[in-house]
């Protein structure tokens, strides 16, 4: 099995079969706009720009299943990171990603990559522990995602190769993308 059994449907309301994507590198990622790690989709961006003509693609899936860090619309999230970031790599529409009404793609990720941990040295964590401790312990629970921004890197078969949590800055990503390339 691999990510190419899943589809999603586009901003414009398309449904995209991620086979479309087949022998590119991808790293899916579920984002936020009212996120502590909104910042992200700056150096999201940055990474597409730098690596998009080598075969690489970011997935945006928007969630609103983390304190409400999603709620607008579909169009309201497209013109936010559009506006805000520039964003230009595929978005895709809001999706649930975590308990029994989970986009398959999103169960199956975390299926297949574990929860490993948060990085609790991130200048973001000390909210986002304090955050979940006190208002969704049922958050740690399992290997499910845990927060926004959490991003799965995916090779050019189609298979996980790595987890990165919301605490993870791409720059410590970008060396595993590389490795893709």
């Amino acid at each position: 099995m691999s990510v190419y059994h899943y589809s999603a449907k586009t901003m414009a309301g398309k449904s995209v079969s991620l086979e479309d994507y087949k022998g590119k590198v991808l790293l899916i990622v579920n984002v936020a706009s009212q996120c502590g790690f909104t910042y992200q989709y700056e150096d999201l961006q940055k990474l597409y720009d730098r690596y998009k003509d080598r075969g690489f693609v970011i997935l945006g899936f928007p969630c609103n299943q983390f304190a409400d860090q999603e709620p607008g619309t579909n169009d309201d999230v497209h013109t936010f990171c559009t506006l805000r970031y520039g964003v230009t790599f595929p978005m895709f529409q809001k999706v649930n990603v975590r308990d029994a009404d989970a986009h398959p793609l999103f169960t199956y990720l975390a299926s297949v990559k574990p929860f490993q941990g948060f990085n609790e040295t991130h200048s973001v964590a000390k909210i986002l522990f304090q955050l979940i401790r006190e208002k969704h312990p049922e958050y740690m629970v399992g290997d499910s995602i845990k927060w926004n921004f959490t991003k799965f890197l995916i090779d050019r078969e189609g298979n996980v190769v790595n987890r990165f949590e919301s605490t993870t800055d791409l720059l410590d990503v970008e060396p595993h993308i590389e490795a893709l390339l």
